[in-house]
């Protein structure tokens, strides 16, 4: 998987860099004016009186750049006293990001987004975004995320590349950004001024041609509903499918169920790639089927979705849960073990459902699941 996703970053950088070239050694910093998650506008002149200016393109949905979360609030505090300042900024148009390139995301990349992430993870560093003209980021030509730039007193470009060798933070052994903001401040030359960049690839605006093009496959793809016995739904407690497995219990006359009905959709196709399940259960009667499966047409539901084939309520949803005895929505996440991950009878908040998620998918490095194991 790795290979393959290494040679993909490698083809995607190669393409970037003929495209968006990278800023050039010796290079003025570009000027930028750009709102952050604090609210206010953050312009490059801000940043004048610091000897050392670093910023790092990063993003939200890059699990590459969420390991360097940490990393960026540790430098920054650690050079603070020294004057130097750390800005980050987010390059990605999240219109040109497909929904299944969030599949180790809660959110997207808009501002918002960001905020949300900033309060999250309690970013304390400057979080800017660009995704709106891509003008600073087409400026600076970051080639993925996350991607450092480091200037000196003049604002001459003295280094750029990554912040050291390895997203696994125990297998870290160069700190290259560390390093050339310790020879600026001794004012000595960079030694190393330009490495690859290991990560994401930059969203460009010209991909938004490709968002929009998997999403109409996603909304061609066939809407099915199936009758569901009570048998049935004992068996799917105990998530046959060896996937992690999403059920969500739903009818057409609850409104709360139609109003989060998009988010399990979505959180279903950003996550799918990854081997998670969306089973949706409609609690309406039989013979409401047209109605029910209309209402998934017009959700292009392409999970699988079941119907409770009988008009003993109270015994459909006994066979799945004895202890469900209130009404929709209710929802449960259950492992490829069959233990239950998160459970909610009413609403639930879709950012906590998708961290539970992601804090339970297998993945390639622990980090990425502990990651969203604790804010």
């Amino acid at each position: 998987m790795w290979r393959t996703l290494a040679l993909f970053v490698l083809a995607a950088t190669a393409w970037a860099q003929e495209s968006h070239p990278i800023l050039a050694l010796g290079s003025p910093a570009p000027n930028f004016e750009l709102p952050g998650v604090d609210g206010a506008v953050h312009k490059l002149a801000d940043y004048a009186s610091s000897p050392i200016l670093v910023v790092v393109f990063t993003c939200n949905h890059c699990p590459i750049a969420q390991m360097y979360e940490r990393r960026i609030t540790q430098l920054a505090a650690d050079y603070k006293d020294r004057g130097v300042a750390v800005v980050a900024i987010q390059p990605n148009d999240p219109k040109a990001i497909r929904i299944d390139e969030l599949d180790s995301s809660d959110i997207s990349d808009s501002l918002e987004e960001m905020k949300i992430r900033a309060e999250y993870k309690h970013l304390t560093y400057p979080y800017l975004y660009d995704g709106e003209t891509q003008a600073v980021t087409d400026a600076y030509g970051p080639q993925a995320t996350p991607h450092a730039f480091v200037f000196d007193r003049d604002r001459r470009l003295r280094y750029e590349g990554r912040m050291d060798n390895s997203y696994r933070i125990e297998m870290v052994k160069t700190q290259e950004v560390r390093d050339a903001i310790d020879a600026l401040l001794a004012h000595r030359e960079v030694t190393v001024k330009h490495t690859g960049v290991f990560g994401c690839s930059t969203k460009w605006k010209e991909k938004q041609a490709s968002r929009v093009s998997a999403l109409q496959k996603i909304e061609s793809q066939p809407v099915q509903v199936e009758m569901v016995s009570a048998a049935d739904l004992k068996k799917l407690r105990t998530n046959p499918s060896k996937k992690t497995l999403l059920i969500s219990f739903w009818a057409t006359w609850c409104g709360s169920c139609i109003h989060e009905f998009p988010d399990f959709e979505d959180t279903f196709r950003m996550y799918s790639v990854r081997d998670l399940e969306l089973v949706t259960v409609a609690a309406n009667m039989p013979d409401e089927k047209n109605s029910v499966l209309r209402v998934l047409e017009k959700m292009h539901a392409t999970s699988r979705n079941l119907l409770f084939g009988s008009d003993d309520t109270s015994g459909l949803q006994a066979a799945f849960d004895p202890k469900w005895e209130s009404a929709v929505p209710y929802t449960v996440l259950i492992a490829p073990d069959g233990k239950v991950l998160y459970q909610k009878q009413g609403s639930v908040d879709i950012l906590e459902l998708r961290r539970t998620i992601l804090a339970s998918l297998p993945s390639d490095y622990d980090g990425f699941n502990q990651y969203w194991s604790a804010p």
